[in-house]
This record gives C-alpha cells, structure tokens and sequence, in this order.
C-alpha cells in the first residue's frame, strides 16, 4: 500500500504538491481562526502582564472540576447568547479555554465578527495547563 502511494507521488507530483500546498493553508487557516494560539506560560504572562480576561468555553460540570483561577464560564453554545457580558472586554485581551484547543477557534471566530480584536486560545486546551502541573481551581 506505501509502495503504491509512493509511486502515485512520483508519478503525479505536481497533484502531490498541490494537495501538499493545500494541506499547508487549511492548518494556517485553521490556526489561525478565532485567535493566536499561547502556550500556557504565555497564558500566565498575558494574564499578569496585561490583565486578560480568561473564558473557559466549556460545559459548565467540566468547569466545575477544573478552571483557570478567575476564569468566567460561557460554555460556546451559549457565547451568542451571553455576548452582552463580554462586550466590556472587547478591547482587552481574551482568552479563550476548552478541553484540548481545538474548539476555542470557532468561538473565537464568532467574538471577532463581533469586533473583539485581541483573541487568543489556549493551545492544547485545559488538558495542557493540567499537563504544565499549573493550578486549577474546583468548585
């Protein structure tokens, strides 16, 4: 089977780097989507350094077991609905958490439209903080 894929490859390069190419601008485009994605020391020092407000995104029983110390829970189903909390934050930092990084970026997405201008995720999600042996807060 890899030797087949190998000689597709060769014999059909320019598909190759075009699907290559492709791939390439759909995980920038991605990435990119909803805000920079900070690792979470870079998530400690935007929090102390430029005082951002840190929206953790997920269901409120997983919040519940573990959230960044100040964090506000707007779990993204409900983000359009509650946009009137976040308007005093449209110009400051914001942060957005889930579980693993990858859904922050559709949130983020949404809050852009809506004009806020400094949006970032963190990369990997509360299951990297935890990683990082960083302090949770439970309730």
């Amino acid at each position: 089977m890899l030797e087949q894929l190998l000689e597709f490859a060769v014999n059909h390069w320019i598909l190759t780097s075009l699907w290559i190419a492709l791939a390439i601008l759909l995980m920038k485009t991605e990435g990119a989507r909803g805000g920079l994605a900070l690792s979470p020391q870079q998530v400690t020092q935007k929090i102390n350094n430029e005082d951002a407000k840190v929206i953790d995104i997920r269901a409120k029983d997983e919040f519940n077991k573990g959230h960044l110390p100040n964090a506000t829970n707007i779990p993204a189903r409900d983000v359009q609905k509650r946009l009137g909390e976040l308007e005093p934050f449209k110009d400051q930092p914001v942060i957005l958490i889930c579980k693993t990084g990858t859904t922050a970026g559709a949130t983020g997405a949404i809050l852009a439209k809506e004009g806020f201008s400094k949006l970032f995720k963190l990369r990997g999600g509360i299951l990297e903080w935890q990683n990082s042996n960083l302090p949770l807060v439970k309730k």
